[in-house]
C-alpha cells in the first residue's frame, strides 16, 4: 500500500493507494472519512487498484481556507496519480462529488456506484431532516453538532439510536467528533458545485444505486430522480440499513459492490 498527501488548490488531501488492475475510488460520506472504507478497500485490492483518500475538511486532509470544488480535487488526485479513468463508489456526500465529477469529466469514469446518494442541487424537506438541521444551527459544542449527524445519517427517522448496531454507531461518533474538532472552520467555505438534480440525464455509464430501507425520504426522492432521468440504472434496495449501508450490511454490500465495478 502507498499512502500520501497530494496538493490540491489552496490545500492537500490524504490517500491511500494498493492493489492492481482496474481503478476504483472510495469516496466517503459527510462528516465522516475514508476509515469508513476498511473492509472494502482490502477487498478490492485483490483485483483492482483501489483508491481512498479523505476529503477536504475531513480526516486527515486539509481544513479550507477559501472557496474549493470536491470534483476537481478528486481530478487533481487521479493526476497526480496518473490514473485517466476509474470507477467512483460514493456513498452520501461521496456520491454526490461522483456525480458533479461525472457531468464534468464523463470521459474519466467507467462507472458509478452511488449508495444513500446526494447529489447537488437537492433540496431537504423530510420534517425529521428539517429539525435536526436547527438543532445543529444552535449548537454550542461539538457535541451538539455531531448528535444531529448521527441522527440524521447514521440513525434516520426510522429509527431510535438504540436501533442500530451500537460499534456502528460508535465508529461513526468517533470519526463524525474528529471532523467537527479538527475541520470546524472550514465549513464556512461551502464547496462549489454543478447542480446535478437537473442534469441527472446526460449520465450515460453505467450506475448502480445503493438505498437502505431506513434512509430518509429526501434520499429516496434523489434515488427515484436518478433512476427516472439517468439512462443506465440500477437500484439495489438494502433491508435493514440507514444511510451508512456498507457499514450495517457489509456482506451484502461487498456482493453488490464487486458485480458495479
Amino acid at each position: 500500500m502507498t499512502q500520501g498527501r497530494i496538493t490540491v488548490d489552496g490545500g492537500e488531501l490524504h490517500y491511500e493507494v494498493a492493489g492492481a488492475g482496474r481503478a476504483v475510488v472510495l469516496l466517503h460520506g459527510g462528516g465522516l472519512s475514508s476509515r469508513v472504507w476498511d473492509r472494502e478497500f482490502e477487498l478490492l485490492t485483490v483485483e483492482h487498484t483501489a483508491i481512498r483518500y479523505d476529503a477536504r475538511n475531513h480526516g486527515l486532509s486539509s481544513t479550507a481556507t477559501e472557496p474549493y470544488s470536491n470534483p476537481d480535487d478528486l481530478r487533481l488526485l487521479l493526476d497526480g496519480l496518473g490514473i485517466e479513468r476509474a470507477s467512483l463508489v460514493g456513498t452520501s456526500l461521496g456520491a454526490r462529488t461522483a456525480v458533479d465529477f461525472a457531468l464534468t469529466w464523463p470521459d474519466r469514469v467507467e462507472r458509478l456506484m452511488l449508495n444513500a446518494p446526494g447529489v447537488s442541487g437537492m433540496a431537504f424537506h423530510d420534517p425529521f431532516i428539517l429539525d435536526q438541521q436547527a438543532r445543529m444551527l444552535t449548537a454550542t459544542d461539538a457535541e451538539g453538532i455531531v448528535d444531529p449527524l448521527l441522527r440524521m445519517w447514521v440513525d434516520g427517522p426510522l429509527r431510535t439510536p438504540e436501533q442500530v448496531d451500537p460499534d456502528v454507531r460508535a465508529l461513526c461518533r468517533q470519526i463524525k467528533t474528529d471532523t467537527v474538532t479538527r475541520h470546524g472552520l472550514g465549513w464556512r467555505f461551502p464547496p462549489a458545485e454543478v447542480g446535478a438534480i437537473d442534469r441527472l440525464g446526460e449520465l450515460a455509464m453505467p450506475i448502480t444505486v445503493v438505498l437502505g430501507d431506513f434512509d430518509s425520504t429526501d434520499i429516496v426522492a434523489v434515488v427515484e430522480r436518478i433512476a427516472a432521468d439517468a439512462r443506465q440504472v440500477e437500484v439495489v434496495k438494502l433491508a435493514d440499513a440507514g444511510h451508512v449501508v456498507n457499514l450495517e450490511r457489509p456482506d451484502h454490500f461487498a456482493k453488490i459492490l464487486f458485480r458495479s465495478v
